[in-house]
């Protein structure tokens, strides 16, 4: 019963203390105010999130999570939940700066991408650094591929994606005609996806093809933006006829990191392997002499756009770091003294040279 949602022999050893108990293993299918289906050895059973709500919003139950439920009960109760493998997460919107998880225990985590609209590559590239971060494998889909006059165009679209990501599968597909949704479904066979994107990148209709059979409703889409209404209003855990299962995850207005560095280092790889022939460990990137990093940029190796994208995200990774970190936040001002003095100094030097 469990294990076309995932279980396997090292889910089972985690249980095992809880088997003792007599709670029953379940996967979490999806999340709504405190109540959660769980699909269970006895089937599909509606549990309570009342023992699991800690302060912390990164450690409540989520899709995807493996839990510990009581057996009976009115209410029944989700006891606990497995140590995570992976989690996707996201800081939220709010000026808190709380990090939001929109899916546990992913393997691969599906990036949707509309045809339909022109490429934003910082969009991308921003998915990207959290899937990383993740622990999951991304996977790039182009979705509304026979929106696109000709293959050769659709060659070029791939391929400027491509390049900015490096280690990742780029794949177009076709909903509307089936073209590359097998291939799709081949990758994802084998573990857990999450399917991520903005409204109206079509992955409702992306989950549907893959499922097999209309399991979400499809919104109609803008003509003037591309952009759809949400269609997916929870995070719902689906298993795929070919193996696997997939999370698929209401449309994301925004995408702000959560401690991600280490994600967008990956992305950026190549950006990174420069930095690491810079003449000075701490270089900037700006005016630094020895620096391999704008040398690039000025020999054509290496597109402007992808250093400012690199930029970008560092520093917002960094204000969000340092907002929940209080060491990083002292280093910060630390640093910005430090700049400051120096700063101070040059203007000292310049008035030197303008009063001789």
């Amino acid at each position: 019963m469990l294990v076309p949602y995932g279980w396997d022999e090292g889910w089972e050893a985690e249980f095992g203390p809880y088997s003792g108990q007599g709670l029953l293993p379940g996967r979490v299918l999806r999340v709504d105010r405190g109540q959660c289906d769980v699909v269970t050895p006895r089937g599909v059973l509606r549990a309570d999130t009342a023992f699991v709500t800690p302060n912390d919003p990164l450690k409540v139950v989520c899709t995807g999570d493996w839990v510990a439920v009581e057996p009976a009960g009115d209410p029944r109760y989700i006891r606990t939940y497995l140590p995570r493998r992976s989690a996707f997460v996201r800081s939220t919107s709010s000026k808190r700066s709380e990090g939001q998880i929109l899916a546990a225990n992913v393997d691969h985590a599906v990036v949707a991408v509309s045809l339909a609209v022109e490429l934003d590559l910082g969009r991308v590239e921003r998915f990207l650094a959290l899937a990383w971060e993740s622990g999951a494998q991304p996977v790039v889909v182009l979705t509304k591929a026979d929106l696109v006059p000709d293959e050769a165009t659709l060659g070029h679209l791939v391929e400027d994606v491509a390049t900015v990501a490096p280690g990742v599968t780029v794949l177009p597909v076709s909903s509307h005609l089936a073209d590359g949704v097998d291939v799709l479904a081949a990758l994802l066979a084998d573990g857990t996806s999450v399917l991520l994107g903005q409204s109206g990148a079509g992955k409702s209709t992306l989950a549907n093809a893959l499922v097999g059979e209309d399991v979400m409703r499809v919104h109609a889409i803008r003509d003037v933006d591309g952009k759809g209404r949400h269609t997916t209003t929870t995070r719902n855990l689906l298993a795929l006829p070919g193996g696997g299962v997939l999370i698929d995850t209401p449309g994301l207005r925004g995408v702000g990191l959560w401690d991600a560095e280490t994600g967008v280092g990956q992305v950026f790889a190549e950006v990174e392997e420069l930095a690491a022939r810079c003449r000075f460990h701490d270089c900037a990137h700006e005016t630094e002499p020895g620096c391999a990093v704008r040398s690039a940029v000025d020999s054509g190796e290496l597109p402007e756009r992808r250093l400012e994208s690199y930029r970008k995200l560092l520093r917002e990774n960094q204000r969000i770091v340092a907002k929940t970190d209080a060491r990083v936040r002292a280093e910060m001002r630390k640093e910005w003294k430090r700049r400051g003095a120096e700063g101070k100094a040059a203007m000292e030097v310049k008035r030197g040279r303008w009063s001789n």
